[in-house]
């Protein structure tokens, strides 16, 4: 169990994603994201969603992040953010998104 104050230090922040690229050199499929989280300015992300997301449908799609992890090096890629999602039946990762659109680097609460 964690408490309250443990959960309050989580950043948790909606981004729109900008770019989209391949990332071959990952150990499992994924995309390098470029999002824009407003104020927070810009972060990269490694996400394994190329099951169900083509790079075409992420661009300008908003997602939820968690942006107050230590970037994380990925083979030659920084990975500034964690990109959240659910994992569906076949172990997919399906992305977390707000309901209507809302201004970049709103708090999720």
């Amino acid at each position: 169990m964690i408490t309250w104050a443990d959960f309050e230090k989580i950043e948790m922040r909606v981004g729109t994603i900008l770019e989209v690229h391949d990332f071959p050199e990952a150990r499992n499929p994924a995309y390098q994201l470029t999002i824009d989280f407003g104020e927070l300015g810009i972060k990269r992300s490694s996400a394994q969603i190329t099951s169900l997301y083509s790079k075409e449908d992420l661009v300008n799609k908003q997602v939820m992040a968690v942006v107050n992890f230590p970037p994380k090096q990925i083979g030659k890629f920084m990975s500034e953010c964690l990109v959240m999602g659910v994992y569906g039946d076949n172990k997919e990762v399906i992305l977390l998104q707000p309901e209507r659109l809302v201004k970049n680097g709103s708090k999720i609460g």
